[in-house]
């Protein structure tokens, strides 16, 4: 019997080796050929290394807000510390508006097509033309002496007179403007939205001023065009702003309010302080009676509101006459700091916005922070607007708006709820850990919509989460590979954004928390990541190295599968077979062989008509010592063998024949290229049930199919692969045993033209109401 068992392994083996894949192209092979050499920089654990450095830009501006022409002005002084080893004899800056510019590359680029019928919408679209883009008055060293420039669409070279060497600064100075866009109109993450009712306007203000581009030791000067989608990779620095708008705005912004004595109320500084001290509800500011009657005023005075941040890699602010303002106090879960969760909006905001906002603002805060560190500055704050979603250092701009009526959908509530997560989590990813957007927008998209996932789920046990789940991420990856590209691509080049950048790595990253590395050995990686790189500028690879160096885990073959590759999970059970042990006793198993063997060809079956008498059975002289012989009965010899062989067994070997035990030999094989877990859950015929978990290394030296054999000690009836929708297995079909295909429910209609949006449930309730007895 060992003879044997060694003779089958070595077959299997050799089978193996045979069929797998080269190892330069396995899937297991080690990511040296994509990640950069370690350096002093980023070592090969995932951290800084001794060495690490980064650039500050620290600036001071004065900002002012045209009401009634929509346009911005701005001086800036900039002084940028070189903390590089290299010296620096040219400055690039952003000049992101200039995206907005009629000869634009990202409006040159822009593809369209006529048709045989336009409607006049359409073709105002396609002929009007938004006067976009900076208009640079002057750019000049601190003693006022002009710096030769260059602008290349979004970017402007500055040429420095004399070279920045390592450890030295330079100040200079900018003046500009631009006019601002309205978002209904031309689309954008900042502009205006305009209330025609009553001719008032809300502004949401970023990317108003010439940002400094980053220079570091991966890119080094990091200028690729900002063409509309690649956002924005950006220093760390200081900002005093200075920010002028009409009297009765009310302003709110990065940092800290320095003149809040003068600036705001008595009465609104002492509501300030009590929404400090609250912890579960929020405290108006400004309340919504007050703001109604300030949309009223038309001042012709003008108000500096000044601000201060520190730290930050941005600054946006937003101006409007319209806002109610709210705010509660969030202690952080580490320390005794409390941190403002703040929300301004419009009238038009609400109800939601009341109810929901701030305490969503508080909430995230809560849960990033236990994930990765006490959030650092003082306020977060969200600011509603018509429709778009953007985040800035401690200020975001979210949608969610509800019917004119107030009632709303639950659609409207939850994408409400959702934005504000996402847009208050950019502060943590990439505010804080401080990823190249314009390179890889999965760092900070992807991180940020799992954590997002993460805290839906703290929010409400049954949140309607769009990403996160392995299943919801089955259609795209079993798509059209013509559609898709790998994680790891360029922001600008990107198909399918939402899915590629948003969906897939927030669902890589669940998966690899709940079924490759389990939730205590991810969150502690996670958390060490993102305390290693705040505040600096980590890259891909710091990412990866991290995750595998503080989880102590090889995951490079779930990076290259997941990030590198196409590749999808589809595992097939292609083959279940069932043994039990046999008794090898002749007495007991020759009758059940010969019972087995009388499962009859068809043929037979038929011939017991078609043939009424063999010819053995016509004549008795045919028949001879085998004909006669019963084959249920074993021979003597065969006996003495069994008895022999018993006699070389101890006990425990002998309790194994005919013991009860059932062993199913299950075939895989991977369909779809990407090496996974393999989770299987056996039903018994007692209807319990025992879950199998098989790491991703089991396809190791054979990438396409392996055999593996259970044992249990009852019969199984059911077997089913991935029975948790941990792996985004995109072909459900072939993951049962005995096979099974789950019906398709399709739907059935009244073609007809026409038709009508379905209104809001709270909508139709409240019309389904009787009128009140004095209205009839």
């Amino acid at each position: 019997m060992v003879k044997i068992l060694r003779a089958a392994l070595l077959l299997l083996t050799t089978h193996s080796l045979l069929a797998q894949h080269n190892t330069d192209q396995s899937a297991f092979r080690q990511l040296y050929d994509l990640l950069p050499t370690p350096n002093v920089y980023r070592t090969a654990s995932g951290a800084p290394g001794h060495q690490y450095y980064q650039q500050q830009a620290d600036y001071v501006m004065k900002i002012e807000l045209d009401d009634n022409n929509q346009r911005i002005t701005g001086e800036a002084t900039i002084t940028y510390t070189n903390n590089s080893p290299d010296v620096l004899t040219y400055l690039w800056l952003q000049l992101d508006q200039n995206m907005r510019h009629p000869e634009s590359m990202a409006n040159l680029i822009r593809k369209n097509k006529m048709s045989d019928q336009m409607s006049v919408e359409s073709l105002e679209r396609m002929l009007d033309v938004f006067e976009g883009g900076f208009n640079i008055e002057a750019v000049q060293k601190a003693n006022g002496q002009p710096l030769a420039h260059t602008i290349n669409n979004t970017m402007m070279r500055v040429d420095l007179t004399e070279p920045l060497r390592p450890g030295t600064k330079m100040s200079f100075k900018i003046k500009w403007w631009y006019n601002i866009q309205e978002r209904a109109k031309y689309g954008g993450r900042s502009g205006f939205e305009y209330f025609g009712a009553e001719d008032n306007y809300l502004y949401t203000i970023a990317q108003f001023f010439p940002r400094m581009a980053v220079y570091n030791d991966v890119e080094g000067w990091q200028h690729k065009q900002f063409i509309g989608t690649g956002e924005f990779a950006l220093a760390f620095g200081n900002y005093n702003v200075s920010i002028t708008v009409p009297a009765d705005h009310v302003v709110s912004a990065t940092g800290t309010l320095l003149n809040a004595n003068t600036i705001l109320t008595a009465e609104q500084r002492r509501r300030y302080q009590k929404a400090r001290e609250s912890r579960t509800d929020p405290v108006f500011i400004i309340t919504p009676e007050e703001a109604k009657e300030n949309e009223k005023s038309r001042s012709t005075a003008k108000k500096t509101w000044q601000f201060e941040a520190k730290n930050v890699r941005d600054f946006a602010f937003a101006s409007s006459r319209k806002f109610i303002w709210d705010a509660m106090g969030v202690p952080m879960p580490n320390s005794n700091k409390v941190v403002m969760a703040e929300s301004l909006y419009p009238k038009e905001g609400n109800p939601l916005w009341e109810q929901y906002s701030t305490k969503v603002v508080a909430h995230t805060l809560r849960v990033y922070s236990k994930h990765t560190f006490d959030y650092p500055y003082e306020k977060a704050i969200s600011i509603h607007t018509d429709r778009i979603g953007m985040e800035y250092p401690m200020i975001c701009f979210n949608g969610g708006r509800p019917e004119p009526d107030g009632t709303y959908s639950e659609a409207t509530k939850y994408g409400m709820i959702g934005v504000i997560i996402h847009e208050v989590g950019h502060n943590y990813f990439p505010m804080i850990v401080n990823s190249d957007e314009r390179q890889w927008t999965w760092m900070d998209e992807g991180l940020n919509t799992f954590l997002q996932y993460l805290t839906e789920k703290e929010w409400d046990r049954d949140y309607p989460s769009r990403r996160g789940p392995a299943y919801k991420i089955v259609d795209y990856m079993k798509g059209d590979k013509n559609g898709i590209v790998p994680i790891m691509t360029n922001s600008e080049s990107i198909l399918q954004f939402g899915n590629n950048s948003y969906g897939k790595p927030a669902t890589a990253l669940n998966i690899l928390r709940e079924t490759v590395l389990g939730r205590e050995l991810f969150d502690h990686a996670f958390k060490t990541y993102a305390q290693r790189w705040m505040f600096k500028h980590p890259s891909p690879a710091d990412f990866f190295r991290t995750m595998e160096d503080a989880s102590g885990t090889d995951l490079d073959w779930f990076w290259r599968g997941w990030f590198y590759t196409t590749d999808h999970c589809d595992i097939s059970m292609d083959a279940v077979k069932y043994f039990v042990p046999s008794t090898m006793n002749p007495l007991v198993e020759k009758p059940l062989a010969y019972q087995k063997e009388q499962n009859r060809h068809i043929g037979d079956t038929r011939n017991k008509v078609d043939i009424p008498m063999s010819m053995v059975e016509k004549d008795p002289n045919t028949r001879d010592f085998y004909n006669n012989l019963d084959p249920k009965q074993p021979m003597d010899g065969e006996m003495k063998a069994f008895y022999a062989l018993r006699s070389q067994l101890n006990d425990e070997q002998k309790a194994l024949l005919g013991s009860n035990l059932h062993f199913y030999e299950i075939d895989f094989s991977n369909v779809g290229g990407l090496v996974m877990p393999v989770i299987l859950e056996f039903t018994f015929d007692n209807d319990s049930t025992h879950a199998v978990y098989l790491p991703a290394e089991i396809w190791l030296k054979n990438e396409t199919k392996f055999s593996k054999t259970f044992h249990f000690e009852q019969p199984v009836k059911r077997i089913e692969l991935d029975p948790f929708l941990e792996t985004a297995d995109t072909d459900r079909d072939n993951n049962f045993w005995p096979s099974q295909a789950a019906p398709t429910r399709f739907k059935i209609f009244k073609d007809q033209r026409g038709g009508r949006t379905r209104p809001n449930v709270m909508q139709e309730a409240i019309r389904s109401q009787p009128p009140a007895s004095g209205n009839r």
